[in-house]
C-alpha cells in the first residue's frame, strides 16, 4: 500500500447556508386578511349577549317547531314543494340548453377571440348579479309567478354553467378533434364528432348538479314572493306558526335529500360509464 492510497480523501468545501427566504408578502397579506376579518366583525354591530343565547334560542324554536308539528298542512306543504322543484328542473333545463349552445364558442380552440372573450366576459357579469336580484328585476316585467322564479333561475345558471361548459371543452384531450381537423371537418364537425363525445358525459353529470342547486335556489327565491315553499315558509314564518313552519322545513329537507340521493347516483353512473368506454376505447 502506497503513500497515496493511505492519504486521507480531501474534504469537500463546505456550501453556505441559503437566507432563509423572506415572508414579507405572506405575512403582509395574513395582517390585512386579520384586518378584514376584524372590520367585518365591527361593522355587523354584534350583540355578543344575544351569540350566547342563541343555543338556548335554537333549542327553543326548534322544539316549538318539531315538538308537535301541524301534521294537517302536509298536503300543501308537498304542493308547494312540487311547485319549487319545477321551477328548478324548468330553470335548469333552459339554463343548460342556453349555457350549452353559449359556451362552446366561449371555448379555446372553438371561437375565435372575438366571440371568446365577449361571452366569457357576459358569463362574469351574470356570476356577479346574486340569483335574488334577477328575479326582482324580471318581477316587474313578469309578475309574481312561478314562470318569474324558473326565468331567474335559468339566467342566474348561465354565468356558472357556461363557465363549467368551455372549461369542459378546453378539457377534451385533443387528439379525436385534431383527426376530424386533419379529414378536414368544419368547425361544427370538429365539435360534433371530435369534442362533443368526449365532453357529454361531464357536461351531463354538471347538468344534474345545476338541477341540485337550483332546488336550493328556488326555496330562497320564494322568499321574495315568487311562489312555492319559500313564498309559504315566508307567510308562515311571519304569522309565528312554529309547527306549520316545522312541517315546511321536514319537507323540504326530506324532498332535497331525495333528489340529491337520486342525482348524485346518475351521476355517478353517467361517470362510471364514462370511464369504461375511455377504457374500451384504449384497448
Amino acid at each position: 500500500m502506497t503513500a497515496t492510497d493511505t492519504a486521507a480523501p480531501a474534504r469537500t468545501p463546505a456550501l453556505p447556508i441559503p437566507p432563509r427566504p423572506r415572508q414579507v408578502a405572506a405575512r403582509a397579506a395574513a395582517t390585512i386578511v386579520t384586518i378584514v376579518v376584524l372590520v367585518s366583525f365591527w361593522g355587523l354591530d354584534l350583540e355578543w349577549s344575544k351569540i350566547a343565547q342563541l343555543p338556548q334560542d335554537l333549542v327553543h324554536y326548534g322544539r316549538l317547531m318539531f315538538s308537535d308539528p301541524d301534521w294537517s298542512m302536509l298536503p300543501e306543504a308537498a304542493l308547494q314543494t312540487w311547485r319549487s322543484v319545477s321551477m328548478a328542473w324548468i330553470g335548469a333545463i333552459a339554463g343548460v340548453v342556453l349555457s350549452t349552445l353559449l359556451g362552446i364558442p366561449a371555448a379555446h380552440g372553438v371561437g375565435p377571440a372575438w366571440v371568446r372573450f365577449p361571452l366569457r366576459w357576459s358569463f362574469a357579469v351574470i356570476r356577479a348579479v346574486p340569483d335574488v336580484l334577477i328575479a326582482i328585476i324580471i318581477l316587474t316585467v313578469t309578475g309574481l309567478t312561478p314562470f318569474t322564479g324558473a326565468l331567474a333561475l335559468a339566467i342566474g345558471g348561465i354565468g356558472t354553467h357556461a363557465k363549467w361548459t368551455y372549461e369542459t371543452i378546453e378539457a377534451v384531450p385533443p387528439g379525436t378533434a385534431e383527426a376530424v381537423r386533419a379529414s378536414g371537418g368544419s368547425l361544427w364537425e370538429v365539435v360534433r364528432w371530435g369534442l362533443w363525445p368526449v365532453a357529454a358525459p361531464e357536461l351531463m353529470s354538471l347538468a344534474l348538479y345545476r338541477f341540485e342547486i337550483n332546488v336550493r335556489t328556488s326555496a330562497i327565491l320564494g322568499l321574495i314572493g315568487v311562489g312555492g315553499i319559500g313564498a309559504m315558509l315566508t307567510q308562515y314564518t311571519q304569522h309565528r306558526e312554529w309547527d306549520v313552519v316545522g312541517v315546511l322545513i321536514i319537507v323540504v329537507v326530506v324532498v332535497t335529500m331525495l333528489i340529491d340521493a337520486v342525482s348524485g347516483k346518475v351521476r355517478r353512473r353517467i361517470m362510471e360509464g364514462a370511464t369504461v368506454r375511455d377504457v374500451e376505447r384504449k384497448h
